[in-house]
């Protein structure tokens, strides 16, 4: 399983958006709401699951999409499952830790 993410400084705190990478590129839609999961937000660079462990453990915000990456981020304690929320069968969470 491969993340894809995006690394940015969000006044003076580490910002994550993690993503599935096989979301990359696709739109949801749900109604009048339309997401695209794109480079532009989610970011081009890929990383592992050991990887992506070291930064969702580091990030103080995150922007997650995907099961897997919700999956993994929930099983190590970060974020809760009332938190998600389900657009168009996917999985949204929003973590601000500052």
């Amino acid at each position: 399983m491969q993340f894809s993410v995006k690394i940015s400084d969000y006044q003076k705190n580490m910002m994550i958006n993690m993503c599935d990478a096989e979301l990359m590129g696709k739109d949801i839609v749900d109604g009048e709401l339309k997401i695209n999961i794109n480079e532009n937000y989610y970011g081009k660079q890929l990383v592992d699951k050991d990887e992506a462990i070291s930064l969702l453990k580091s990030a103080s915000i995150l922007n997650l999409v995907g099961k897997e990456t919700i999956s993994l981020a929930t099983g190590l304690g970060i974020g809760s499952e009332s938190g998600i929320k389900i657009i168009s069968d996917i999985p949204f969470l929003i973590i601000f830790n500052a």
